[in-house]
């Protein structure tokens, strides 16, 4: 297959430093944020919780980022504003606050609002940081931008089974001082923007003319939204129900189940970088290909293994499927030029609005048939990739 065009010379013009800096932050944001859902069989004994009401934790987290991530990413793409990267990561310091001291069920929402909120700040305007920076090595670029995320997302189980566990829930709010340190490197990022932007201000804006007909446009929008929902809603039932599942088939404890996440998490950040360079090589919709349809016959078999396979299944299933997303977020980009933060925020977004929602619904059926039935309902969703087929090929001369 042809190398893209942005292998080229363009790629010493990187700056690593931000994208170092911003990947950093996503880390730290997803760690944060990846605390709620590690949390939940601390929170289902403290507060007496359902399915429904973890489903419902879910929701008003990823639902608050999903609704707001696409009227962030408009905003910006006409007015950006370089600081608003520490105030997302405000929000989710005072999540951070109130979650380690809710009192009530109810104030646990208000605080998954916080820090949805501080997503949903945080992901157009870095994403289009990372691209900025990027040199034109753009699925690199948003690969190592989303594997800060991914990183962050493992981490975070981590820091739950052996810190919060142990110390109790009131011990999240230590970890505020993380947020802390993500307001001050953001701060800085903000500043190289806003330098960046000086220094291009007398460039001609980017031209916003579409690769392709309108209507192949929209098909091909549709159909990446499409598969990015498919890929999101498995994901959350396995994020959020996944602990869940094997202390009810395995018999694990809560910290063993914890590590079982890990694994998981941490073969989605690995699957995660690879996915961005190997689309700077051989294109995107490759990627998308090989992401979507290979991840199948895996998913069909994880409701069906022991605990080792389990364990292996998963493993291959996060390097496999995580793979996609960066690929998917490049190739709408190049399919909509000029609107990088409306892109962002409706993937970005629609990630988080299509798990949360897929969680609540996946929430009161585990609550009805069980959790084991879940995951067999689950497995049959990658199907879906099938889509992959309709996506077209975009010209080389006129990706952006």
């Amino acid at each position: 297959m042809a190398v893209l065009s942005e292998t080229s010379p363009r790629f010493e013009k990187t700056t690593m430093s931000i994208l170092v800096a911003v990947s950093f932050c996503h880390m730290l944001n997803d760690i944060m944020q990846s605390l709620l859902s590690s949390l939940y069989p601390l929170f289902k004994a403290n507060y007496d919780l359902d399915f429904v009401q973890i489903g419902l934790l879910t929701m008003t987290f990823q639902v608050t980022a999903s609704l707001l991530q696409p009227f962030v990413g408009i905003v910006t793409d006409r007015w950006p504003m370089p600081y608003s990267l520490p105030v997302g990561m405000a929000s989710t310091f005072c999540g951070l606050i109130l979650l380690g001291n809710a009192a009530s069920f109810e104030l646990l929402l208000v605080a998954a609002s916080l820090i949805g909120f501080g997503s949903a700040v945080f992901h157009p305007e870095s994403s289009r940081v990372a691209r900025l920076a990027s040199g034109g090595r753009h699925g690199f670029a948003q690969s190592f931008f989303q594997v800060g995320g991914n990183a962050g997302q493992a981490i975070g189980p981590l820091i739950a089974a052996f810190v919060v566990l142990p110390l109790g829930q009131h011990s999240v709010s230590w970890l505020s001082a993380i947020a802390m340190i993500g307001i001050v490197v953001l701060g800085w990022v903000g500043n190289w923007f806003m330098s960046h932007r000086r220094q291009n201000a007398g460039k001609p804006a980017v031209s916003r003319a579409l690769p392709l007909p309108q209507n192949k446009v929209i098909v091909a929008l549709i159909i990446l939204v499409l598969l990015t929902a498919t890929k999101n809603v498995y994901m959350a039932s396995v994020s959020s129900y996944f602990t869940f599942y094997v202390i009810d088939r395995f018999q694990l404890d809560v910290q063993q189940a914890q590590l079982m996440l890990f694994l998981f998490l941490g073969s989605v950040a690995v699957g995660t970088f690879l996915g961005g360079p190997i689309g700077d090589r051989f294109g995107s919709r490759f990627v998308i290909w090989f992401s979507i349809l290979g991840v199948i016959p895996f998913a069909l078999l994880l409701p069906y293994a022991n605990l080792f396979w389990t364990g292996i299944l998963s493993v291959v299933i996060g390097l496999v499927f995580a793979s996609a997303f960066s690929a998917i977020v490049v190739f709408a980009q190049e399919l909509v030029p000029g609107r990088v933060g409306l892109i962002a925020g409706v993937f970005f977004g629609f990630a988080f609005g299509a798990g949360g929602l897929g969680a609540a619904f996946l929430g009161d059926f585990a609550d009805s048939h069980g959790i084991e039935f879940v995951y067999r309902i689950c497995s049959y969703l990658p199907l879906l990739g099938l889509l992959t087929i309709f996506l077209p090929r975009i010209p080389r001369h006129k990706a952006v």
